[in-house]
């Protein structure tokens, strides 16, 4: 059963790698910003489905000898365990060199077909859009910070009898092997973490809310609906990651509380099964979100647009995927390489965010 949820879990972080040139924005390639008029280019095509077999026949070299050598040994459980580190990391920096590469690719044509010479760039908005936006409402992120503080009423309730040590390490078995003194503090680590990280989703979904919303002047009406496709989703997205995480903390939560009550078997699966629901979550809203951008394909671009065309702001991305824009009010925006957001870290607020979160988790946990 690991075994088959390792497979699922990597099989689909693949999947995702290889699908991204062909689900961010047209107009954006590798990171590199390129006019609406060149997204049908045969040289950024031909780059593109190279960057999806190189890494599906390297992902796939990898899983094969990975099942070849699981073969060869009796597979243990802590086989498993680096297994699921090594794998995923495996293919992400296979995915991320890939990416660099044909990011230079890009970049060195853009500067040698010059496509923005003497071209009109632009800006698109439209005020009244916010009106149409379906992100949801900051109190649908409550449900699961409920779910926390009933958590945390029950350890308060029941304190009392639990065991004098808690365990908190468990071992390639499932076994507990460190423990720690009964306190309130130890006790109730688990859950305010978990309270933490429900109030940054709660915070990410309200920035995300008041970031702008960008058009492409090639074609506006295609941009129009990825955008709030991207927001309405990647919001749903992120509701659905805070369940699950409160379902999982909630799960840890009674396994340390009643240390032999759980099967050690469910003990290894559910982080994997954590893991498989996530990706299947991030698999869907790509294809929402990516589908929509393929109407290049059959709507006709603006007849101007060989004269009006996108801004060119590469210089604010970082090698295109570090976005740092004084002049941009929004805390998030939509990332350059990959599906969702991505920081603004000019923004001082931004490292609030990014860092403060992780901060306070540290110094519970080392308390």
């Amino acid at each position: 059963m690991e075994m088959i949820l390792l497979f699922i879990t990597v099989g689909f972080l693949m999947v995702i790698q290889i699908a991204i040139p062909f689900i961010v924005k047209r107009t954006v390639v590798f990171g590199v910003t390129i006019p609406v008029d060149e997204v049908r280019n045969t040289q950024l095509l031909r780059y593109k489905k190279i960057y999806a077999i190189l890494t599906c026949l390297i992902s796939m070299l990898a899983l094969v000898l990975y099942f070849i050598w699981s073969m060869s040994i009796p597979v243990t459980e802590n086989h498993l365990i680096l297994a699921g580190l090594f794998l995923p990391f495996v293919i992400l920096l296979i995915s991320l060199s890939l990416y660099f590469y044909f990011h230079m690719k890009v970049t060195t044509l853009k500067q040698q077909k010059q496509w923005f010479k003497d071209r009109r760039q632009v800006k698109v908005s439209e005020l009244n859009l916010r009106t149409k936006d379906e992100m949801l409402p900051w109190i649908v992120y409550t449900i699961p910070m409920i779910i926390t503080v009933g958590l945390i009423v029950f350890t308060l309730v029941n304190y009392h009898g639990f065991p004098d040590r808690f365990p908190t390490h468990w071992g390639p078995d499932g076994k507990p092997d460190s423990f720690t003194t009964k306190t309130y503090l130890s006790a109730l680590t688990l859950p305010t973490i978990l309270l933490v990280m429900n109030g940054m989703f709660l915070g990410i979904n309200q920035m995300t809310k008041n970031s702008g919303i960008k058009l492409s002047a090639g074609n506006v009406k295609a941009s129009r609906i990825r955008q709030l496709r991207l927001r309405k989703y990647t919001s749903w997205l992120l509701f659905f990651i805070s369940i699950l995480i409160s379902m999982l903390f909630t799960f840890l939560q009674f396994t340390t509380l009643y240390e032999n009550s759980v099967n050690d078997l469910l003990i290894l699966t559910m982080p994997l099964a954590f893991s498989a629901l996530v990706l299947i979550g991030t698999v869907i809203l790509a294809i929402k979100v990516g589908r929509k951008d393929s109407d290049l394909d059959v709507e006709i671009i603006d007849e101007d647009s060989s004269e009006v065309i996108n801004a060119d702001d590469d210089q604010y991305w970082k090698g295109g995927l570090i976005y740092f824009n004084p002049n941009d009010p929004s805390i998030f925006v939509e990332k350059r390489f990959g599906v969702g957001w991505t920081l603004n870290l000019a923004r001082p607020l931004g490292y609030i965010i990014l860092i403060g979160p992780l901060l306070v988790i540290l110094i519970i946990t080392l308390l």
